[in-house]
């Protein structure tokens, strides 16, 4: 069933008009940005309210150590120390609520020590299993609340998606509160998943890097994808424009994930992640994910031609790294890290390609992982094909150019924010 963002909209209930409504400050030291705007998480507003939308409800939160104050408590710890929520349980994702665990880990079923609610993983489940679990906490509202970096194969957006149909499918309400795109909300680029490439780091024909709020994505998984409309609610942010980086927002930074230590991090990283889908090191077990990329038997060459393609807002320096973990543990390697000196030019997704193309290039070991798991991050076997064939970085990205327009089309319905 797709519904028009206008009748969307009009299915959502008051906590939406509650939430575009001025609130009151909430607590902790608020930043103020030149104008004097000040960034609104949905929580800050939320709480603001008195927690109102959750009036009479008992609730669960989808959520992981981003979700976090101004002044850096867990949400989970001030819901569950104020009498006018009443919060019985916590939802924990990839790496886990309280974030314990690497890349493809969670932390499983337990009681969390600090505030003695029991906390079900949600990891790599979905459908009618995920919804069994909301059933069995005895939950009747499931509040979403995780910091996105704004790229289609990053699993909390899906973990949404997937939350979002399990909560239909047990009959519990939704809420989701909104957080900034940390790379701003200015554009969607790149390819669009093919959906016979659907995997949990794209269940949806989304663009690689999508330019979308959770928010935003929760009412297009609403109105386009799932199977029928979960009763949803988004609060929203106030103070946040799209043209905005993280740094704009004044928020501490949390990392998301283990490999995501810094909002740098999470700029190149729509681009750059498709070096998981090679034989190369994406940077994990660095201090510098996926800006420093490289293999044994690589050398100054590719810095060299990477700089010669001429790509907007972003230099390439020979780089030399030991990982301590991941791909080519505890040998030295040669590579590129990637330094963005005009981040509004830069484009991380034409980077990203650029990278391949030159890699491929330089370094007669370079190969596809064995999976081919480049095709399911880019969505498609045609960035690989075309790689092969020759192509340039022209050519690939014209290659998907009229499945984008599509996609930025649609996603025009469901944008908050001017």
């Amino acid at each position: 069933m797709k519904l028009s963002r206008r009748a969307l909209l009009a299915t959502t209930t008051a906590a939406v008009a509650a939430s575009a409504a001025p609130a009151h400050a909430a607590s902790g030291q608020a930043s103020r940005e030149g104008g004097g705007r000040r960034l609104r998480t949905g929580f800050e507003r939320l709480a603001a309210d008195g927690y109102a939308p959750l009036d009479g409800q008992r609730v669960g939160v989808v959520t992981n150590p981003t979700g976090i104050t101004r002044d850096v408590r867990h949400i989970v710890d001030v819901m569950h120390a104020d009498d006018r929520v009443e919060l019985t349980a916590v939802f924990g994702p990839e790496h886990g609520f309280r974030g314990t665990a690497q890349a493809g880990g969670s932390e499983g079923r337990y009681d969390d020590p600090a505030t003695g609610l029991p906390v079900y993983d949600t990891y790599l489940k979905s459908g009618q299993a995920l919804a069994d679990i909301f059933t069995a906490s005895g939950v009747d509202t499931v509040v979403f609340d995780i910091q996105d970096v704004g790229a289609r194969f990053y699993t909390y957006i899906w973990t949404l998606f997937d939350c979002m149909e399990a909560a239909r499918l047990a009959g519990k309400r939704f809420v989701v509160l909104d957080r900034p795109n940390p790379v701003t909300g200015r554009a969607a680029l790149g390819p669009v998943l093919h959906k016979e490439f659907a995997t949990f780091v794209g269940r949806q024909p989304v663009s690689q890097a999508h330019g979308m709020t959770v928010a935003e994505l929760a009412l297009l998984f609403n109105g386009e994808f799932l199977t029928a409309p979960v009763p949803l609610e988004t609060v929203r942010m106030s103070g946040w424009k799209r043209s905005d980086f993280y740094d704009a927002s004044g928020l501490p930074w949390v990392p998301p994930s283990p490999n995501m230590p810094t909002p740098e991090t999470a700029l190149v990283y729509s681009g750059t992640c498709l070096f998981e889908g090679t034989n190369l090191s994406e940077g994990r077990g660095t201090t510098r994910p996926f800006e420093l990329l490289g293999a044994e038997g690589l050398d100054g060459r590719w810095a060299a031609e990477a700089n010669g393609l001429g790509l907007a807002g972003v230099r390439f320096r020979e780089a030399y790294f030991a990982p301590v973990f991941s791909k080519f543990q505890g040998k030295t390697i040669g590579g590129v890290q990637l330094h963005v000196h005009d981040r509004e030019a830069f484009d991380p997704v034409r980077t990203g390609i650029g990278l391949l193309i030159t890699a491929r290039r330089s370094w007669s070991g370079f190969a596809w992982r064995a999976d081919n798991w480049i095709d399911k991050l880019t969505g498609s076997a045609r960035v690989r094909t075309m790689i092969d064939a020759g192509a340039d970085t022209d050519e690939v990205v014209a290659g998907w150019q009229e499945e984008l327009t599509g996609f930025r089309r649609m996603r025009r319905e469901y944008l908050l924010y001017r």
